[in-house]
């Protein structure tokens, strides 16, 4: 007679490898959400490239002159970084989809360092920044509640 996995009446038992039960090389359904994080950082990286070249070419387009921020420097300046800023997170975000974990590591180090100049840059454009600010702290949520999904099994 045969009772869960068992062999009664002759005394050995069939048990599945142990395998089965510690080995799961398939992707969760939040690696969608991994995905959706990896867009955020794109759609994030172009708002930055855009204030960039806002900064570099329009200098007058922002609410206050730029000795009235959090942090004194040139919109041309700050232009220049938010571009070569945006670029970089494009990147990144390129890497993310492909599961690779420096990505990840990078991409909460860029929306860390994003919500602190959206910060920096709150007088210039307050709506814009609290946005900005907002999109990097549901990318950082993101990738250290669920960046792992998208990892790829060897």
């Amino acid at each position: 007679m045969a009772v869960a996995g068992m062999n009664v009446g002759d005394g050995t038992t069939s048990r599945p490898p142990i395998d089965q039960y510690y080995y799961d090389d398939t992707i969760s359904a939040w690696a969608g959400f991994v995905g959706f994080a990896a867009l955020m950082l794109i759609m994030v990286s172009c708002f930055h490239a855009v204030a960039g070249l806002v900064g570099i070419f329009k200098d007058n387009y922002y609410a206050v002159p730029s000795k009235d921020l959090l942090v004194t420097v040139d919109y041309t300046a700050w232009g220049w970084a938010h571009l070569i800023f945006g670029v970089v997170g494009v990147l990144v975000a390129i890497g993310m989809l492909s599961g690779a974990m420096w990505a990840r590591v990078v991409a909460v180090i860029f929306a860390v360092v994003s919500a602190l100049s959206n910060l920096a840059f709150l007088d210039a454009k307050p709506i814009w920044a609290s946005m900005m600010i907002a999109f990097d702290v549901l990318l950082i949520w993101a990738l250290t509640v669920h960046g792992k999904e998208l990892r790829r099994s060897e």
